[in-house]
């Protein structure tokens, strides 16, 4: 599959008045053309650093790039002056914010909003913008799009402001969108329908999708390939297939057996996982999943193991997964 998107040892820290927090610790990954790549992990882990990374919007200071490049459609964005990612940011790449309300502006019309980037990126008239904002909102369904292009953001419900983001980051037929838990405290049913809308206008834009999620049901539903981040790290990739029916490290089992399930008893607790995130100002030498790992050993301790290939898509970093660790599954020696 052809790479659209590559990021190649990416590392993202922040200063602060107590030192360097490290973000994001040297990742790996890419996304091919029309696929949908979902990054998934606990609140805090790196996701959303790591998207905002791609998109250029960080503050700096206090963020800084300690090393790494994103190349994308074969340029390195890093290298990229601020007024060249203004013409790559909602034009080739777009993002779907995850709270609505703080994203659109509430001083000023839907239509207005979505109108400036057209102006702005496929130089359209003021009236052909006009036209093809209401185009867009009839695409992603909102009703009535001709009376909503001139309401404000505090006129849409919940699931309509997400739509109205939709059709704001899809108005220049990016080739590259990111969503950043896009169905958040939206309810079940407006969140299969926003879901399945991403689903139909990727097939017509034949674009990628980041996906950024807590939901792993929302993984199972839209994403080709899964990857597993845990304090600024990459701790397992694969096919969705490969991480929800074979994964390979703890911390993957974990966040799979914290899913509710339908045969769960009324009475049946459900499963969290101990302890908390390991310290991000003084990362861990070893596997930063130690102290929480019900299999830990002592090497996990101060040595992180590199990428164990299971597969052509399948990796992961476990020293479980190392032939003379398998006697010493279930206890910490």
């Amino acid at each position: 599959m052809e790479k659209l998107l590559e990021v190649k040892n990416l590392s993202v820290s922040f200063k602060t008045f107590f030192g360097e927090v490290e973000a994001v610790r040297n990742i790996n990954f890419h996304v091919g053309k029309s696929e949908t790549v979902a990054i998934v992990g606990e609140s805090g882990c790196g996701k959303s650093v790591t998207a905002n990374s791609i998109m250029q919007l960080l503050p700096m200071p206090p963020a800084f790039f300690k090393s790494g490049e994103i190349i994308f459609n074969g340029e390195n964005l890093l290298k990229k002056t601020n007024k060249e990612m203004q013409s790559i940011r909602g034009n080739e790449i777009s993002m779907v914010f995850q709270d609505p309300m703080t994203s659109l502006n509430p001083t000023m019309k839907i239509g207005k909003q979505i109108v400036e980037g057209l102006v702005k990126h496929r130089k359209l008239s003021s009236s052909e913008a006009k036209e093809k904002a209401i185009e867009m909102l009839n695409l992603v369904a909102v009703p009535q799009p001709e009376k909503r292009v001139n309401q404000y953001p505090h006129e849409f419900s919940g699931g309509m402001r997400q739509r109205v983001m939709i059709a704001l980051a899809m108005v220049s037929n990016p080739r590259l969108l990111i969503a950043d838990e896009p169905t958040t405290a939206l309810d079940v049913t407006v969140q299969a329908q926003i879901l399945e809308l991403m689903k139909e206008i990727q097939k017509k834009l034949d674009m990628s999708i980041i996906l950024i999620t807590h939901d792993l049901g929302v993984v199972a539903e839209m994403s080709d390939r899964v990857i597993v981040m845990y304090a600024g790290q990459i701790l397992e990739e694969g096919t969705s297939d490969e991480i929800f029916t074979d994964p390979k490290h703890p911390y993957t089992k974990k966040l799979l057996s914290s899913v509710p399930r339908l045969d769960m008893s009324r009475n049946e607790p459900l499963f969290s996982i101990e302890g908390t995130p390991p310290d991000l100002y003084i990362p861990p030498k070893g596997c930063s999943f130690y102290d929480r790992c019900d299999n830990a050993m002592k090497i996990c301790k101060d040595n992180m193991p590199d990428f164990d290939r299971h597969n052509n898509t399948h990796r992961s970093r476990c020293w479980l997964n190392h032939s003379m660790a398998q006697s010493t599954e279930g206890s910490e020696v």
